[in-house]
């Protein structure tokens, strides 16, 4: 179990209260939710994009796929996926395709697909292949604060 630094430092500089999730390795979200026994609804997982303005992490649920063009209207940018060599340098922390949905502990911005709305419970990424989060709704919307919210995304 490993949470990343910066992540777990956000989270303690916060107050966030949290619960840990372990599982087996896996290689998506989605496999993460069914390893961890959590519906693929409930994970939110995180999508990064950039274009000529910077960086945005875009979250949906581990059974959704991101709607680009519906995100590029939503944010009117041209955004394209970034490289793992991108994500290797921007979440230093975490292992490729582990990335936490915390924009604030990275100093990125985060859009957030308003199916993850009126969960009880939401779960993500904590920067490994092994490890989830787990928190209530009142904490996952203090993480997801200054989020700009839409529909960009379907289930797949």
């Amino acid at each position: 179990m490993t949470i990343a630094k910066k992540l777990n430092q956000y989270l303690a500089d916060n107050g966030i209260s949290y619960e840990v999730v372990t599982h087996e390795v896996t290689e998506t979200s989605s496999m993460s939710a069914e390893a961890a026994s959590v519906r693929g609804d409930d994970l939110a997982k995180a999508v990064v994009f950039h274009d000529d303005e910077g960086y945005v992490i875009a979250v949906v649920p581990s059974t959704h796929r991101v709607e680009v063009h519906t995100l590029q209207k939503l944010l009117g940018r041209d955004l394209n996926l970034v490289t793992e060599r991108e994500l290797d340098t921007l979440f230093a922390d975490c292992e490729i395709g582990a990335v936490p949905p915390v924009g604030r502990a990275y100093g990125l911005p985060v859009v957030l697909d308003e199916s993850l709305e009126g969960h009880d419970k939401l779960h993500f990424e904590a920067g490994d292949h092994r490890t989830l989060i787990s928190v209530n709704a009142e904490n996952f919307s203090k993480l997801m604060a200054d989020s700009t919210v839409g529909s960009f995304s379907h289930h797949s």
